[in-house]
């Protein structure tokens, strides 16, 4: 069932925004740990997990095929691995994660597992990982379109070897295998073939999560991954705050000319820090890295840039908000997998900044934003949660941006309005 639209005014900066936020834990390394957790020899504990729909629908899925995960304690989710096995249904939502991390571990089980989500969920991309299945000799019946719903024979094993992928459409099509690969019999060499892989930084998360999980992992040839057969080991998951879900707050910053502290960022981070600090520096923010946390200030200036955000594709959004908002055009390109998310992330925001007065022109791979005097408008947000990120932003500086559902960002933040009003407030 789907929840009834909640529409939301985006609130409006008086001033400069000030404050330290405490965001949840990566979605991407808690999807990760979960399903590490899971295959592993041993009981594991995730600590700082996201509470999130995305991830509760994680948990709930390994439990439908065998796993004791105890979420009761939200700073620490117990996890028990047990026999997989079916029969058992999953349901994704609309997580890219669960779709394709879970089939692959699904093939490990005794018996039958369905998988479905919502409506929009069968029209994203997932025969790549399907085909690579079926190479390596696991049942699977899909849809016409290769996609779901999904049903995986499972026979208790998979043999593994080679395979070749095109994961030109999502970094999520190397990942997914790649989790159970240490439990294929024969391990796994994944080829792939296509157009580059977007989200680099992604698929280096999941190899420094496999091997410290215990998993020999050779990617020193580009486009091969070979990982050998072997136990993982359960472990303790400590997970970082959220740094896709932390570039709203960022861009709340740079919009009134204030300063956000990211609280509790660690020293070391296995999510693509780097890339964010030269794209915000870029717009006009000076970013620094304290005990304190991230802090990015702005100038209450914001500058139009050329950037290729094929590695940081999930910011696209928000960094699209600000280059409406900035002193001059901006060009976005590399992003054309995104079109595949949980909307066409790139017609949605050319329909919806071009409503709210901007003019765009969409590539096939991007947009072009030239900014123009902005306007109330209602903002579609397309079940989208970074689409409803990117309106927040907007709102800062435009009165009168009105979301059709907030409700959206349960997918990864369920406390976006109540945090983001917050934050406002204290301008």
């Amino acid at each position: 069932m789907t929840a009834e639209p909640r529409p939301w005014l985006a609130p409006s900066a008086s001033g400069p925004v000030g404050a330290t936020v405490r965001l949840p834990g990566s979605k991407s390394m808690t999807a990760r740990a979960l399903v590490l957790a899971a295959l592993a020899d041993g009981p594991s504990v995730v600590e700082r997990p996201l509470r999130a729909r995305d991830t509760e629908l994680m948990a709930a899925g390994l439990r439908a095929i065998g796993v004791a995960v105890d979420s009761s304690d939200d700073e620490r989710w117990r996890l028990e691995p047990g026999p997989l096995r079916g029969p058992a249904r999953v349901d994704v939502g609309l997580a890219g994660t669960i779709m394709r991390f879970l089939p692959p571990a699904a093939a490990l089980a005794e018996g039958t597992v369905e998988f479905d989500g919502d409506p929009h969920a069968r029209n994203r991309p997932l025969r790549p990982i399907v085909e690579a299945l079926r190479s390596l000799g696991v049942s699977i019946d899909a849809s016409a379109t290769g996609g779901l719903p999904l049903t995986v024979r499972g026979a208790g094993l998979v043999e593994g070897g080679e395979a070749v992928i095109d994961a030109s459409g999502s970094s999520q099509f190397v990942s997914g295998l790649l989790l159970s690969a240490p439990r294929f019999t024969k391990g796994l060499v994944l080829r792939h073939e296509g157009p580059p892989v977007p989200s680099a930084p992604h698929l280096r998360m999941t190899t420094h999560m496999l091997r410290a999980a215990g998993a020999v992992v050779d990617e020193s040839v580009p486009d091969v991954w070979a990982v050998e057969p072997g136990p993982l080991r359960g472990r303790t998951w400590v997970i970082e705050p959220d740094l896709s879900g932390a570039a709203p707050f960022f861009a709340a910053a740079m919009v009134t000319g204030g300063s956000v502290t990211l609280g509790g960022w660690p020293a070391e981070s296995w999510q693509p820090v780097g890339r964010l600090v030269e794209l915000l520096t870029a717009l006009g923010a000076e970013v620094t890295q304290s005990a304190d946390g991230l802090t990015v200030r702005g100038s209450g200036q914001l500058h139009g840039i050329t950037a290729d955000l094929s590695e940081v594709s999930e910011l696209t959004p928000v960094v699209s908000a600000l280059a409406a908002l900035a002193d001059g055009p901006s060009e976005l390109r590399g992003v054309e997998h995104i079109r595949g998310h949980e909307t066409d992330r790139i017609a949605a925001l050319a329909t919806e900044l071009g409503k709210a007065g901007a003019e765009v022109t969409e590539f096939r791979d991007g947009l072009r934003i030239e900014p123009r005097p902005l306007h109330q408008t209602d903002w579609e947000t397309y079940a989208d949660h970074r689409m409803a990120h990117a309106a927040a932003v907007i709102g800062l500086a435009v009165p009168g941006i009105t979301l059709t559902d907030v409700g959206c960002t349960s997918k990864t933040l369920p406390e976006f309005p109540e945090l983001w009003a917050g934050l406002v407030a204290r301008s």
